[in-house]
């Protein structure tokens, strides 16, 4: 095997190319790109429900793939981590396991009760200028900040 791409693809980037992408799908279907948009019409179309836009279950298997191929192909092999590096470093795993499922929880909560998905609303969503969008986005990213401040805090500066 061999290492195509490096750890972290620059900002510069991959925020144009996001950009470009998004704008594009505005022009070609008129449609949002929204990873937990693609996930319901999935889910949708395994339930076998009227009205599933075909082009989003399409999108939802080529992210798995995508994440797949990278993996194992461009990169250097499979590597199997368990993730959340940093958490476990500083808390024990019976704790990481509820942190991380609340966690998930809440993030799945708050993506039905607000329509969308954190990319949905912060890219797609402001760059409709949707003043809920943006009012969703200031509040998640609110969110982050605040947990981020209570966890250096709580953690020593470990976190």
């Amino acid at each position: 095997m061999f290492d195509l791409l490096p750890d972290r693809v620059p900002w510069f980037i991959v925020g144009p190319g996001l950009g470009l992408l998004i704008v594009g799908m505005f022009m070609l279907a008129n449609q949002p790109l929204g990873a937990s948009g693609a996930y319901v019409q999935t889910s949708g179309l395994l339930r076998r429900r009227d009205g599933v836009a075909v082009w989003r279950v399409w999108y939802f298997v080529g992210m798995a793939l995508g994440g797949l191929l990278v993996t194992s192909v461009l990169r250097s092999g499979w590597e199997v981590r368990p993730g959340y590096d940093s958490m476990n470093a500083v808390f024990p795993l019976w704790a990481v396991v509820p942190m991380v499922f609340a966690g998930a929880t809440l993030l799945g909560y708050g993506a039905a009760v607000a329509g969308g998905c954190t990319s949905g609303h912060g890219i797609c969503g402001t760059a409709q200028r949707s003043p809920a969008s943006v009012a969703v986005t200031a509040t998640f990213m609110a969110t982050a900040i605040a947990t981020t401040f209570v966890l250096r805090v709580l953690t020593g500066g470990a976190l």
